[in-house]
């Protein structure tokens, strides 16, 4: 029994939600539309202010889709209403970050600058305070692509496990090795 595709998800007022014919699911809230195509064999039935995920038989692929298509819809229902923020702080001596509009430029110990386009339906914002970490900051609507970019930004610099340096999310734990000297004794 799928736990996730049970539960029921409650529309927040200004929240809209439309199935098309061909099964393509449309959410309009205050802050965009997002749009997802569901599988013919799950069923999306509106009831008021909740809306409901349906599957037909209990084939193990069914369960899979159902869960699935329940989480792909709370979140953009949620995307919507209140939007989707991620933040990642640049760790690493001589390491920058800076935009302009859409394009962001990272200077990560490379010979080079890194440029990056971001999508234009995401919002991104750098900070470089004296004393911390620059700060990249992206916002959205869409929950698929603002991790996307994230893995794409963080993969430009990977966190290495014996300084720590890299690109990481604020708040990610990093597991620390010891190093050649640790090991002696």
């Amino acid at each position: 029994m799928s736990r996730v595709g049970n539960k029921v998800i409650n529309l927040p007022a200004g929240v809209s939600v439309s199935v098309a014919s061909d099964n393509t699911v449309s959410v309009k809230g205050p802050k965009g539309t997002l749009t997802q195509a569901v599988d013919p064999d799950i069923s999306v039935e509106i009831e008021g202010a909740e809306l409901l995920v349906k599957r037909p038989t209990e084939q193990k692929r069914h369960k899979a889709l159902h869960g699935l298509y329940r989480a792909l819809i709370n979140n953009m229902v949620v995307g919507v209403s209140e939007g989707f923020k991620r933040e990642m702080e640049i760790i690493g001596v001589g390491y920058k970050a800076s935009n302009q509009g859409n394009v962001l430029e990272l200077n990560l110990g490379y010979s080079h600058a890194v440029f990056m386009a971001i999508p234009s339906e995401l919002k991104i914002s750098t900070s470089m305070e004296k004393g911390q970490n620059p700060k990249v900051f992206l916002e959205g609507i869409d929950k698929q692509l603002i991790g996307q970019v994230a893995a794409k930004i963080k993969s430009l610099r990977k966190v290495e496990p014996y300084k720590g340096k890299g690109i990481r999310f604020i708040g990610e734990e990093v597991r620390r090795k010891a190093g050649k000297a640790g090991g002696k004794k």
